[in-house]
């Protein structure tokens, strides 16, 4: 689409609604199709509210917001609170949203639509006091036609209810309300329908390429129309590579149109260089006409059952995370920023792709997977018919099925990113006949819109009684565990392809240490049985020598992997920490321990352990902290490549050096602790690469600040994620300090979330004050629509303070 996103400006509380809205809608002056951002001056109520739909309910008392918004994250954590500590611990309810806006006389030729990327869950629409519609599951986009119902030229409210009372509905957490983006979208009464282009390249070499598009044209005039359909391929610069004109009659309501484009030379997208084209599909008629945008990135992949996985021709590996939907402090409100950062760490770590577990997307990570180079598994559901919990999608799958995954594939089909469907995660019933039929049907719906990609499910019992597998509908053998299965693959299943669909989950709490380091401490399979093993504070070892008894470690998760050819890829669980299943323990736990990074956003150890295997970039990271008691035998663990090995020395003594053998994937020394620098130099032919240099840190003395980024836009939904970190006077974190540090801001910005990576913590996201967390905290500032220095301080009792500058334009 072409998003024509409007400049808001603050008004005056009486006029805010009206003229917000008003310039919200501004687009409405232009020919052919606007989208208009949606998102500013809503009013919400958190309760249930008697007729919230009608025109007369008196809201002036609702709280004024802007959308995405998430109202579990603004609450107290709590063991009662009906989720469960599985799914956050934080509150649900249900929430009622409206929003009153003008739509000018001169678009009642027009037609006006509302379009939710997602409401969670179970939301009702109504527009001037008529229902629209009702969409149960919390994760799908839809879209309504408002335009029989308003008054052009007068006001019009749209009330939106949300019910997210009924729990537990969700396995981790879910977030609740409008929160992802919300768009008014107008055309003409001819125009691309909603998701209405579908853009394939049946050929594509380094020397030529075919693009196939089809495009789904709605005529909503009742009469014959005649019309001129151009379209044409732009490159990354914008300029048209090829294009091609038909003249036609449209004569129904909804006509299929196909064109076929050629280009010489392309650029193909890979995960190195994501090259990005655009085709635009132009609409011309007499009294009609249409602008419609669809990214495109040309490639080409197979899955090998030998081989393994090939983009563009070229053999590799999917080096994959599985991720939640949920932005840490910031609750499920989307925004772009947050899983931007999240994506540039993740590739930094050498990851290139992203499964969405377990269900549909936000569109603006499918965007940035486009623009990034991640290879997508795109999952739809987490159950089937039975149930996980008891009030899960479960209820609303035989009624709802069918028009869910049929939108999730119609938005997400153009996607370069996207080449994997999933339809399922861990489904009750792969053991079941059951699956035989329901298995085949969601991959008929898959394949009746697209062809051109394999699916898959996710299973924990991949064995040959799974009736998933056995029903010959998957293309893909997606295992969840079962690691030392793999080398036997082809034995059970000859000839198959096979893609490993979520691994490891390895247990890690950032800048926590028990040793010894080299010995496993296994969390039980079942969740009614305790971790003997674990530590009354419901911390975990950063060793990698913790994992839960279906799983296993990252290293020896990654060793067999890197084994065997035939193997495609993986998908670690998970890329980040979450909110909900705070495994290996439960309440006053609340969020995971999985993450390579933490919720925060601040690595723990074994994101270095994937750096040095997964990137040509020189590593040398050696943990852990040196701050203990003295004569304690301490392991320190060093992961480290693009050297031959590794010398460590303690306050100038060298103890040795060491260096990878066989399958190992870090060295190991025992250290006797003695106060002072622990220093490791890796070397390659006998000469320096790094150098890495730990120190004995003294007493906490003063705050540093380090912004992601001190230059962020003023459009009110920017981001600068601000490090604080304990320093002792010789500017050396100090790995045990959990100082209260206090904020303030000025200037044109506030506080979106504070943070500090610590799965136990119950104090609230949405403060202007944090403890640190083994050394670490984090502010999340979040920027108005005005220009200006935003100054953000930290203070905290004893220490000196820090001040920070950004500039917002």
């Amino acid at each position: 689409m072409l998003l024509h996103k409007a400049f808001f400006t603050k008004m005056a509380r009486p006029l805010c609604l009206f003229i917000m809205v008003l310039f919200a809608l501004k687009g409405y002056s232009q020919p052919g199709r606007t989208v208009a951002d949606f998102d500013k001056g809503w009013r919400f109520n958190l309760g249930d509210v008697a007729g919230g739909e009608k025109l007369d309910v008196k809201d002036g008392t609702w709280r004024v917001l802007d959308l995405p918004h998430d109202w579990s994250i603004e609450g107290k954590f709590s063991k009662e609170n009906p989720a469960t500590p599985e799914g956050g611990a934080l509150p649900g309810g249900i929430g009622w949203y409206r929003k009153t806006f003008t739509v000018p006389a001169s678009a009642k030729n027009k037609l006006v639509y509302i379009d939710f990327d997602g409401v969670y869950q179970k939301s009702t629409v109504w527009i001037n006091g008529h229902n629209l519609g009702f969409r149960p599951n919390g994760y799908i986009s839809f879209r309504y036609d408002l335009t029989p119902y308003l008054n052009f030229g007068g006001t019009n409210t749209i009330a939106v209810k949300v019910d997210n009372s009924v729990q537990p509905n969700s396995r981790w957490y879910s977030g609740s309300g409008i929160y992802r983006n919300v768009w008014l979208t107008t055309t003409d009464k001819v125009a691309v329908d909603h998701w209405g282009t579908y853009v394939i390249t049946p050929s594509v070499t380094d020397k030529a390429a075919e693009v196939k598009v089809v495009a789904s044209i709605l005529n909503a005039t009742r009469a014959q129309q005649p019309v001129t359909i151009t379209t044409t391929l732009l490159n990354a610069e914008g300029k048209a590579v090829a294009t091609t004109t038909e003249n036609t009659v449209l004569k129904d309501a909804s006509t299929r149109f196909t064109q076929d484009l050629k280009i010489n030379n392309p650029i193909l997208w890979s995960v190195e260089k994501p090259y990005l084209y655009k085709v635009l599909t132009k609409i011309s008629g007499k009294n009609s006409a249409d602008s419609y945008t669809t990214p495109i990135g040309i490639r080409y992949f197979n899955f090998d059952a030998d081989k393994g996985f090939s983009l563009n021709g070229k053999l590799m590996k999917i080096l994959g995370v599985c991720d939640h939907h949920d932005l840490g402090s910031l609750g499920a409100a989307i925004n772009t920023r947050a899983l931007e950062r999240q994506l540039q760490m993740l590739k930094a770590m050498g990851c290139n792709g992203i499964r969405t577990s377990h269900n549909p997307p936000a569109p603006e990570l499918l965007d940035l997977c486009d623009k990034m180079g991640f290879i997508v598994m795109d999952e739809a559901f987490d159950c089937w018919e039975w149930q996980k919990v008891k009030y899960d999608y479960h209820l609303y799958f035989k009624e709802w099925h069918k028009r869910d995954l049929e939108d999730q594939v119609l938005r997400d089909r153009n996607h370069p990113s996207v080449m994997i469907w999933s339809i399922g995660n861990e489904i009750p019933q792969q053991g079941d006949t059951t699956a035989l039929r329901i298995a085949p049907e969601l991959a008929g719906i898959v394949h009746s819109l697209d062809k051109t990609r394999p699916i898959t499910t996710a299973n924990d019992n991949p064995g040959k009684g799974n009736k998933i597998i056995q029903s010959g509908a998957i293309d893909l053998i997606g295992y969840n565990y079962h690691e030392f299965d793999y080398a036997t693959f082809h034995d059970r299943y000859p000839g198959k392809k096979f893609i490993a669909t979520e691994t490891t989950s390895g247990l890690e709490m950032r800048g926590h240490y028990d040793m010894p380091s080299d010995s496993i401490r296994v969390w039980p399979s079942r969740y009614d049985k305790p971790f003997t093993d674990g530590n009354p504070d419901n911390s975990v070892s950063a060793y990698d020598n913790v994992r839960p008894g279906w799983g296993s470690t990252h290293e020896a998760t990654w060793k067999v992997m890197k084994k065997y050819d035939f193997l495609s890829g993986m998908f670690i669980w998970t890329g980040w920490d979450y909110l909900g299943e705070p495994t290996p323990y439960s309440w006053p736990s609340r969020s995971s321990y999985f993450g390579i990074i933490d919720l925060a956003g601040f690595p723990k150890d074994v994101y270095y352990m994937y750096q040095s295997e997964w990137t040509n970039k020189t590593v040398l990271h050696i943990f852990p902290h040196w701050n203990w008691t003295p004569g304690k035998m301490v392991d320190v663990w060093a992961f480290y490549n693009n050297a031959d090995e590794v010398e460590l020395f303690l306050n100038g003594k060298s103890l040795g050096t060491k260096k990878k053998l066989g399958e190992d994937l870090h060295i190991m020394w025992r250290v006797k602790y003695e106060p002072g620098t622990l220093k490791a130099v890796s070397r390659k032919n006998g000469k320096v690469v790094l150098i890495r240099e730990i120190h004995t840190a003294g007493a906490p003395a003063k705050i540093e600040l380090v912004a992601d980024r001190k230059n962020i836009k003023a459009d009110g939904k920017d981001l600068s994620f601000i490090t604080v970190k304990i320093l002792d006077k010789d500017g050396n974190v100090v790995p045990n300090a959990d100082n209260l540090v206090n904020f303030k801001v000025s200037g044109p910005g506030f506080i979106a979330g504070v943070d500090n990576g610590d799965e136990v913590s119950h104090d609230p996201f949405k403060a202007n004050y944090r403890k640190a967390f083994n050394g670490l905290a984090l502010a999340i500032i979040q920027t108005k629509e005005k220009a200006g220095n935003i100054t953000f301080t930290a203070t905290a009792a004893g220490l000196k303070s820090a001040t920070t500058v950004l500039q917002v334009k």
